[in-house]
This record gives C-alpha cells, structure tokens and sequence, in this order.
C-alpha cells in the first residue's frame, strides 16, 4: 500500500479535488499499475474528512478506469495503455546559483562500460573479497543496535581510526595516533573539510599542473583562486609556487597523472617554503600501497618538523570506490577546526561501514587483500610498458613509473590532435584511454595518454593495447 500526499488546504470541493490529484499521479506514473491506494476510512482520517468525500473520489476513479476495486483486498491502480509514465512538468525556477557551477563538469567518465577499460582511477572491483566483507557488514547489522544505529562521532568510529592510525603508521611511517584521524567519504570530502577549516573566501591555492582535476574544482567551488604549478622529474616545481599562496596540494609519492616521485631535494624545499610562507600543504597520498620497485617514497608528513602537512589518504584505490571511505591526520592545530567542519557537512560518515572496515584491517584481511592486489597490478604494469616499449616505441615515450594503477605515455610528434584522434579511434573500438591534456590546469600539457590496468583483467591487456596501436596508423 503507497503513502498518498493529497492537500486539500484552501480547497472547497474536497471530494473533487482528492479525484483530480490521485488521477494525476496515475497519469504521471507516480502512481503506477497495481499500486494498492489507502483504504477510504484511513485516507478519510488522515485527510481529516468524511468517509463519504473518500469514497465519491474513489468511485469516479474506478468509474473511468483508473482505479478497481476488490472485495476484501482494497483498491488498485489500474493497468492503462494510455497511462504514461514521467516527471510531472515543473517551473524551470528562479533561483540561480553562482557562476563557478556552470564551470565544473559533472563526472561523465565511468557512465559506460567499456570493452577495453583504459581509464585512470578505477581499481579491480572484480577482484575484491567480496564474502569476506559481507561478512564483516553482516556482523554489524546483526550486532547491538546501539553500536552502530544511532549518531555518531563526527571524527568517525574509534575502531577505525585506530585501525588506521596503525596501519598507516607501519606501512607510511606516519606519525599520528587514533585521536589524530579524521574518517571521511573519501579523498574528495577530506579535501572540502580542509578547505572549510583553512581557507577564507579569495585565499590562493596552488595545485600541480597537469593534476587531479577534482580538488581543483572543489578549490574553485569554495571560492579559492587556483594556480597551477608545473611539475618536473622531481615533481613540483616549488620556486613556481604563485606569491601569497595559502595551500598546496600535491601528490608527492606518485604524481598524478605523470606517475614521478617527489624527490627529497624538492620534497625539503616544500617544507621550507611552506614554513617562510606560513602556509599549508596537503598531502594526497596516492596510490602508495603499489610500489613495484625502487625505494619507498617517505610522506611528507614524517619529515614536517613544523605542523604544515595535512596528510591525506583513501580506500577507494585499496578497496572499492563505492565504500567512499576516507580519512585525514591533520596537525594538532587543525584537529578540532576539522571535526567541527566534517560535523557541519553530515555529521559523521556511515557507521556500519566504518565498523566493518576497521575488522577488515585489523583481522589482516586489508593486508592481505593489498599483497595479492600488488601482484596482479605489477604483471599488468609490466605487461603494459612491455607493450609500449615493443610497439609504441615510434608514437608514444614512456614517462618512468614504478608504483600506482596506470602509466602515462607523451607523444613523440607533438600534436594534440593526433592524440584526440587516436582516443576517439580507440574508444569506436571499445578501447577506452584518457589524453593527458583532460588533467591540465593553467598550461597544455605535452600531448601524450594515460593508461590505467585497474580495470582491465590481465588476459585481455595485450588485444586492447594491440587495438589500441592500430590507431595510431593515420
């Protein structure tokens, strides 16, 4: 039986009006075949009229053949070729929202499948132990209500932030405690609450460029003026850093999208530069966990001296994208600015998920799941840069990279639209790539594409790339 809005406030024929807005909704699709309306005595209590208003309405619906009725079972829609389903037709509005919405693009990249799946940002959801996490889930929900039902922390579950709090302190070398974590719905939310405790209205933010479009946009939206910074073999390039900067974002461990360390030379010139500016840095750790070789890259945060470093992290890559699970250890300073902010946004992120993630981590089912991911993420880089060096060797130079879910090629002929035309002769193919030009900033980047592994299955890695190859035969 569906709940029923009727509003008969100000209305004189009631018994009309009931019939006019039920027949509405049915003609709307709102109310659709073998729906079972109210009975009329509740509908008639609910409405506060007589029984007698419900049942005239009723039966001038049934009487035109919106509506039967069944001895004993109640009244259903009814089934109408006519019937036509749909959004009942609204004033366009006229209210307007500030400029900077018409600037950002909602997110457009992933609304298709893809035979051949390229694309950047996406971790192997195939491969996720799925059993295992709906057991941890299972365990919540069936748990003590009291636990996970009701509000929580806006810093987020106890059990998780000190999961984290660990996990990160031995696999990072991060410096923070379990009062020192602030859980979030993923890298994106971190980034807004550090905006809202940081940033004041026209304050300049300093972004690498080319970069992580989503920060930069959400910078835009808090009413931040952006730069962007190039960004070299070392990675960012400090002394381009604009005059009167009061954030940095950056993403030293694996550039995005070059896929190139910070070197410790610049990652120390940051530091400094950020202390003789009184500004803050924060540091988007990503794609850490798949290192494939070379040394690990120290995070920023272990060699800040001074509080500077927001350090920043995610388990969209680790895990899956749809947990929107995140998290920020900012310094002292910030902690309380940061719960107030995430307090003010939605509270807290959902606690049954947080609850089973931090088991998930604890019981070394994180751990485990990051070895064998690393593995399978490894043979595809391989394979992928194998393939580029055999093939692509005239068309495409190979940035070096030895960690994260995709590689970056630069096109030997510099021409962005010899590249725009191979990704739209891939895509008609079923092989979905990226251009390296969709993550600039200020300034266009050399023409090249970005390969991501996450979300193609190794077998099918050499048909895509030998498709992909066939379009540059122009």
């Amino acid at each position: 039986m569906v709940e029923l809005q009727v509003s008969l406030i100000g209305r004189t024929d009631l018994a009309g009006e009931i019939y006019r807005q039920l027949r509405r909704a049915i003609l709307d699709g709102r109310l659709r075949s073998g729906d079972r309306l109210p009975p009329t005595r509740e509908l008639a209590r609910n409405l506060s009229v007589s029984r007698t208003t419900v049942t005239v309405a009723y039966d001038r619906l049934a009487g035109e053949g919106f509506v039967t009725s069944r001895i004993g079972a109640g009244t259903y829609v009814r089934h109408r070729k006519t019937q036509r389903a749909g959004r009942p037709r609204r004033a366009p509005g006229a209210l307007r929202p500030r400029p900077v919405w018409d600037t950002i693009p909602l997110p457009v990249a992933f609304d298709a499948s893809a035979e051949f799946d390229f694309r950047v940002g996406t971790p192997d959801t195939q491969l996720f132990p799925y059993q295992t996490w709906r057991r941890l889930m299972s365990q919540e929900l069936h748990g003590p209500a009291a636990e996970t039902a009701g509000y929580g922390n806006p810093a987020g579950h106890q059990g998780l932030r000190e999961a984290i709090a660990r996990h990160i302190g031995v696999s990072r070398g991060v410096q923070a405690s379990a009062d020192d974590v602030v859980v979030t719905n993923g890298t994106q939310q971190a980034i807004d609450v550090i905006g809202r405790a940081l940033l004041t209205l026209g304050d300049r933010v300093a972004v690498e460029d080319p970069g992580y479009p989503p920060p930069r946009r959400l910078f835009q939206s808090l009413g931040s003026r952006v730069a962007g910074v190039p960004v070299d073999s070392e990675g960012l390039v400090v002394d381009a850093i604009p005059a009167r900067t009061r954030l940095v974002y950056v993403t030293p461990s694996h550039q995005f999208p070059l896929g190139m360390p910070m070197s410790l030379e610049r990652r120390l010139a940051l530091l400094e530069w950020a202390e003789r500016n009184d500004a803050g840095i924060i540091e988007d750790d990503y794609d850490s966990e798949f290192r494939f070789g070379g040394r690990p890259i120290e995070p920023l945060q272990t060699i800040d001296r001074s509080g500077r470093v927001i350090y920043v992290g995610s388990f969209s890559k680790t895990m899956l994208p749809a947990l929107r699970l995140g998290f920020v250890v900012p310094p002292l300073s910030l902690r309380r600015a940061l719960h107030g902010a995430k307090y003010v946004t939605d509270w807290h992120s959902a606690t049954p998920g947080q609850a089973s993630l931090a088991r998930f981590i604890l019981q070394g089912a994180f751990a485990w799941h990051i070895r064998k991911m690393r593995m399978v993420y490894q043979a595809r880089h391989a394979r992928i840069g194998e393939l580029l060096a055999e093939h692509f060797a005239d068309h495409l130079h190979v940035v070096p990279s030895v960690a994260g879910l995709h590689l970056t090629a630069i096109a030997r002929r510099p021409s962005a639209e010899a590249i725009d035309t191979v990704v739209r002769r891939a895509s008609a193919l079923g092989v979905k790539v990226q251009p390296l030009s969709m993550f600039d900033v200020d300034s266009p980047s050399r023409p090249g594409i970005v390969l991501g592994y996450g979300a193609i299955p190794t077998a099918r890695v050499d048909e895509g790339m030998g498709l992909l190859r066939r379009c540059f035969d122009y």
